[in-house]
C-alpha cells in the first residue's frame, strides 16, 4: 500500500469518533464544581510539575495507560489486609504519578467534595501533561463523566497488560480485547515516543537472540553497540535507563516510527510494528505525515473509554487510594 493511501484509510479509520462513549461526555463537569474550573484546577497542577520536572509527561502516559485495560482508577488503590492490589503487580511496580493525582484530587476535593473522580483526574492531567510534551497540536477534548471502582487485584494486571515482546498480530489481538483496533495498537504504542526502559527489558536482544549468540538482527548495529555499553554483558544485572526514544526521548512528536523504521526500535513490540505486514503501512504513514497529533489525541480518547464506570456505578473516592468506608 502506498503510503498516501494508507494516510487516508488511517485518517477515514479514526475520523468518525463520537461525542460520548456511554455515559462520558466533554465538560461533564461544568458548574458542578462550586464555581471552580475543574479542567483549569488539574491543567494548572500538572504545568506547574511540568515546569521542575518533563518526565511527567511519560509517567502520567504509562499510568494511564496501565489503569486503562479498565479505565476506573483501581491502579490508585493501596492493597489491603496484605493483599496485592494493581499497582503492586510486577508490570506496575515501576509506574509513578501517584503523589501528582494526589495533588490534584486534595486541591479538587477541598472546593467540590466528592464530585470529581480520580479516574477522570487521570484522564485530564495525561492530555495536558501531553500537551505540554508535544505542543498545542496534541490538544484534544476529554469525555468525562467516569467514576472510581472498588476493587483491584494484582492478577488482572498481570493478565491484562500488553507485553514488550508480543509480535504485531499479537498486540493487535491483545488491544482488539478491549474493543481497539490494529491503528488504535499502532497509536497508542507511539506513547513510546517518551520514556524509558531498562537493561532487563532489552539485554535478551543483545545478547544471544533467540539461543544465536548474537543480536537480534532486526535491530540496528550501531544501537546495539551503543546498547551494549549501557547493558554490558560483564555486568548481567547492571539494569540501567534506556530512553525508547534516542532521538527526542522527552518530546512527544512522530520520531517514534521514524526510528523503528530504521531499526532503531528499543522493545520488540515496536521493532515488530514497524516490519510487519500488518501495520508497517501505519507505521510508514505516521512517519512521514502530519497527522499523528490529531489521530493520537483520538486513539487516547477511544482508550480511555475502555470498561468505565458510570452513572451509579462505583463511586466518586474521597481519596485516590482507598475506597470509600
Amino acid at each position: 500500500m502506498a503510503i498516501a493511501t494508507a494516510a487516508l484509510a488511517l485518517l477515514c479509520l479514526l475520523a468518525v469518533v463520537p461525542t460520548g462513549h456511554g455515559a462520558l461526555q466533554v465538560g461533564f463537569y461544568k458548574g458542578k464544581c462550586n464555581g471552580t474550573d475543574v479542567e483549569a484546577t488539574v491543567k494548572r497542577i500538572i504545568a506547574s510539575r511540568f515546569s521542575r520536572d518533563r518526565t511527567i509527561v511519560p509517567i502520567l502516559l504509562r499510568l494511564h495507560f496501565h489503569d486503562c485495560f479498565g479505565c476506573d482508577a483501581s491502579i490508585l488503590l493501596d492493597g489491603k489486609g496484605g493483599k496485592k492490589a494493581e499497582k503492586d503487580a510486577d508490570p506496575n511496580k515501576s509506574v509513578n504519578g501517584y503523589d501528582v493525582i494526589d495533588q490534584v484530587k486534595s486541591a479538587l476535593e477541598s472546593k467540590c467534595p466528592g464530585v470529581v473522580s480520580c479516574a477522570d483526574i487521570i484522564a485530564i492531567a495525561t492530555r495536558d501533561a501531553v500537551v505540554l510534551g508535544g505542543g498545542k497540536q496534541y490538544t484534544y477534548s476529554v469525555q468525562t463523566g467516569r467514576r472510581d471502582g472498588n476493587v483491584s487485584v494484582a492478577s488482572e494486571a498481570d493478565s491484562n497488560l500488553p507485553g514488550h515482546t508480543l509480535s504485531a498480530s499479537q498486540a493487535i489481538a491483545k488491544f482488539k480485547t478491549k474493543g481497539l483496533n490494529a491503528s488504535d495498537t499502532v497509536l497508542l504504542l507511539g506513547a513510546h515516543t517518551v520514556g524509558i526502559t531498562h537493561c532487563s527489558f532489552v539485554r535478551p536482544r543483545l545478547y544471544n537472540y533467540n539461543n544465536s549468540g548474537k543480536a537480534d538482527p532486526a535491530m540496528d548495529p550501531a544501537l546495539v553497540s551503543r546498547l551494549k555499553s549501557t547493558c554490558p554483558s560483564s555486568r548481567p544485572t547492571a539494569n540501567n535507563f534506556i530512553v525508547l526514544d534516542q532521538r527526542t526521548p522527552l518530546t512527544v512528536d512522530n520520531s517514534y516510527y521514524k526510528q523503528i523504521l530504521a531499526r532503531r526500535g528499543i522493545l520488540k513490540v515496536d521493532q515488530n510494528i514497524a516490519t510487519d505486514k500488518l501495520t508497517n503501512a501505519t507505521v510508514k504513514a505516521l512517519a512521514t505525515g502530519s497527522s499523528f497529533p490529531t489521530l493520537f489525541g483520538r486513539a487516547m480518547v477511544r482508550m480511555g473509554a475502555i470498561q468505565v464506570l458510570t452513572g451509579k456505578q462505583g463511586q466518586i473516592r474521597k481519596s485516590c487510594r482507598v475506597v470509600n468506608k
